[in-house]
């Protein structure tokens, strides 16, 4: 296509282009007063006006009044059809009092709820609450109340239970010592059958959150034992929370041993959170030595996230010894993250560097762009360059710089002088791009030529 064609069709497109207009709307919902569960309405029931007093009270966070109001449906109403309900909120609301005995009494009126109305609409709501209110009455030193919980915890599985309630029954185990704890999330984490794979992912977080002198080897046996790869993957993931040399050890022993690629990639994870001079030389392992490609270029990525100066250096001597393009590329990229690291610097070099491939070359121009390396800096580069590959990769550069005068003023020169016609009209293209009103005269300028 003739330039001064290709310049009144970058003119025309420009003028008929929607422009995005910038709208910035934010909206956030939330909602807190308790649970959701809408309650049915009885108008001609006799209870019906007091109810809703009290479920008013309820939502406007006046819980002491709610459980009053509530306490008397129940009591003044008996065969009322709110009676049931009104049992869950009225223990709902004294939960929300806090208080041991505000709690027990919320407790007793679950257990009555449970006992006497099965069939309530709040009836699985219910049992999430007692066991939760077990759990905080079992923190205060309630013996029968961690009983409760330990026996709801080691429930066995069955395929459409409720799975809710022993995850419940879980969390509450967070209130009790680790000595209490433990025996019991061991028996979780012990069984095999593939309806509690859900109750031991969560059992793992359980485990690396009581931190005993036995969370690491507990949190080891998981990752290499669990027939759940989620539940391998999420023991390997805590280990990067207990942050010792054991966890360490064992993170090290997962990269040598496994050939799971996603495991070794959480461990690498792992090791990239652990502060240790160790951890960083175990990664550096991983990126030279690993068998896996993958693995090699998770390790690289974990490298340049650390974000520290010696990080930066290693990955640049590495980037001289890697002969795989893919893994050079994923240097660059981690590279261009770390800003203040003499980064920019130095994939302009590499962009430089007639020695590498071509598209490294270009993936080194598109990062050093990220990075934020100077609009003059990616001009005299342009300049300096002689494969027209990489000079279409700055002029791509230079028009993601936005509002940029001086990427346009580049822009507009390449359109005028360059010799290489392609890439003139590379320029002119992203030239008709642009918003900046001397884009438009200069296009009009190549139409008259």
């Amino acid at each position: 296509m003739h330039l001064r064609t290709f310049a009144a069709a970058a003119l025309l497109a420009a003028a008929f282009a929607p422009r995005a207009e910038a709208q910035a709307r934010a909206s956030y919902a939330a909602y807190t007063a308790g649970p959701t569960r809408a309650a049915a309405e009885f108008p001609q029931d006799p209870a019906h006006a007091m109810y809703r007093q009290a479920r008013e009270a309820l939502s406007g966070d006046d819980f002491t009044r709610a459980a009053r109001l509530f306490q008397q449906v129940r009591q003044r109403h008996p065969r009322s059809q709110y009676a049931p309900d009104a049992m869950y909120w009225e223990a709902f609301a004294r939960y929300r009092i806090g208080g041991t005995d505000q709690l027990r009494t919320a407790l007793g009126g679950l257990e009555a709820q449970l006992r006497d109305h099965p069939r309530a609409a709040t009836r699985g709501d219910a049992r999430e609450l007692a066991t939760r209110i077990r759990g905080e009455l079992a923190r205060r030193g309630d013996a029968r109340a961690a009983q409760g919980v330990t026996a709801q915890a080691g429930q066995p599985c069955e395929r459409g239970g409720d799975d809710d309630n022993r995850l419940a029954a879980l969390n509450a185990l967070l209130q009790m010592d680790a000595e209490q704890a433990m025996p019991i999330l061991r028996r979780v984490l012990a069984r095999r059958d593939a309806c509690s794979e859900k109750l031991r992912a969560h059992a793992v977080f359980l485990v690396a959150q009581k931190r005993t002198p036995d969370t690491e080897e507990v949190l080891l046996g998981i990752a290499r034992q669990d027939p759940s790869k989620e539940v391998r993957e999420q023991a390997v993931f805590w280990l990067s929370q207990v942050g010792t040399e054991r966890a360490v050890d064992i993170l090290s022993d997962i990269l040598r041993t496994s050939r799971d690629e996603d495991l070794q990639d959480k461990a690498l994870f792992a090791l990239s959170q652990h502060g240790s001079a160790r951890a960083g030389q175990l990664l550096r392992e991983a990126a030279e030595r690993n068998p896996s490609r993958k693995v090699r270029e998770q390790a690289i990525f974990w490298i340049g996230q650390r974000g520290t100066a010696e990080s930066a250096e290693y990955l640049r001597a590495l980037f001289g010894r890697l002969e795989d393009p893919a893994l050079k590329e994923k240097v660059l990229f981690s590279l261009s993250q770390m800003q203040g690291a003499g980064s920019g610097r130095f994939l302009l070099s590499v962009a430089q560097d007639a020695r590498q491939p071509a598209e490294v070359r270009k993936q080194a121009i598109f990062w050093a762009s990220q990075a934020g390396v100077p609009v003059a800096e990616l001009s005299a580069l342009y300049d300096r360059l002689g494969d027209r590959e990489s000079k279409e990769q700055v002029i791509f550069a230079l028009s993601q710089r936005g509002g940029d005068r001086a990427a346009v003023d580049k822009l507009i020169d390449i359109a005028r002088r360059e010799r290489d016609g392609e890439l003139r009209e590379k320029a002119v293209f992203w030239l008709g791009q642009s918003r900046d009103p001397r884009a438009a005269r200069i296009l009009s300028e190549i139409i008259d030529q």
